[in-house]
């Protein structure tokens, strides 16, 4: 499993992913659940560590767009405000540089801190 740092980001140029260039790193740094917040919509969910971002946010009754939940087809992506990450796949279908601009694909991040995401396409499930 890939993971990212467990440090607070202060904004996207910081690197929400660890090391230069997202490399993994670091372990979770507080107890669940965490709490993850969207934008624009003003939903909020709380989530685990150890599951997805997209997980519990389905958990919670948020619809996010996603399909095919492994990191490749990139139907999820939305953009990290605030928070760190981890991922569970080794290298999920982001460049270095979306990495750096605070990009990350919910389907397979999982929240290591508080998260503020922005996700346009986030609502309630009916």
């Amino acid at each position: 499993m890939s993971e990212a740092s467990s440090k607070p980001m202060s904004g996207p140029s910081s690197g929400p992913n660890g090391g230069p260039n997202g490399e993994p790193n670091g372990e979770p740094d507080s107890a669940s659940p965490l709490r993850v917040r969207i934008a624009p919509s003003g939903l909020a969910f709380a989530a685990e560590p150890t599951q997805s971002i997209l997980e519990a946010a389905l958990r919670a009754g948020i619809r996010l767009p996603s399909s095919c939940r492994n990191g490749t087809c990139r139907a999820c992506l939305c953009r990290l405000a605030s928070g760190s990450i981890r991922y569970r796949v080794e290298w999920p279908g982001l460049s270095p540089d979306e990495k750096d601009e605070g990009y990350l694909l919910p389907c397979v991040a999982c929240a290591q801190s508080d998260l503020d995401i922005i996700a346009p396409g986030a609502r309630r499930q009916d």
